[in-house]
């Protein structure tokens, strides 16, 4: 995730260049394994982690901010979005959320975080719930409703008693991350991104 200041000047080459060649270079120092496919058909590895999955937001400013994280595909393909009837309520949104915890039950490899995004568009419900990853494990959401809706399920979460590795135990999640964002009166999105226990993130600014 990037958030470009509108006063900043890129000089030397393009930044998602920039930010191809880090990743390249970061993978191949840290001994990492070559996950990137050129094509979900063909299946054939790019050999060096890229291309990186990108999101840029034009901000006031001059500086760059440049958050990292490292993703399994794994708990990846445990994340679903869910378009649901305006009239489902806040009972349906929590239901969808749990009901994909439970459905996924060992594949994320739990312990997780699970990333929720309410609202928007069908897209953005997704880039909300993965950008809400990225909050630090154990700091409180600053919407104190949405705080006490993270709080209410994990405890629910935890009750399903999937447990490490789904072994069984009463932690399944470390913790429940919510972002919202306004939405089509016709409309209630909702987006679950699950992440494992390896909760790789990090961040720069230039």
């Amino acid at each position: 995730f990037i958030e470009a200041g509108q006063d900043a000047h890129i000089t030397g080459g393009a930044l998602e260049d920039a930010v191809h060649e880090g990743v390249r270079q970061g993978y191949k120092q840290g001994f990492n394994r070559n996950s990137m496919l050129r094509s979900p058909l063909d299946r054939v590895n790019t050999g060096d982690n890229t291309p990186a999955v990108i999101h840029t937001r034009i901000v006031p400013g001059d500086r760059l901010s440049i958050t990292f994280m490292a993703k399994g595909g794994g708990s990846e393909n445990m994340s679903r979005v869910g378009m649901l009837k305006p009239s489902d309520g806040a009972q349906g949104v929590k239901a969808f959320i749990v009901d994909c915890v439970e459905k996924a039950w060992a594949n994320p490899c739990p312990p997780i975080v699970v990333g929720v995004g309410l609202g928007g568009t069908f897209e953005k419900a997704a880039l909300l719930a993965k950008h809400s990853l990225l909050r630090g494990l154990g700091q409180p959401n600053p919407d104190p409703d949405l705080d006490a809706l993270e709080k209410e399920l994990l405890g629910r979460i935890n009750a399903l008693g999937i447990g490490p590795q789904g072994l069984g135990g009463r932690i399944t999640a470390l913790a429940v991350h919510i972002e919202s964002h306004p939405c089509h009166l016709a409309s209630l999105p909702v987006a679950v991104n699950i992440e494992c226990h390896s909760h790789r993130h990090a961040h720069a600014e230039l």
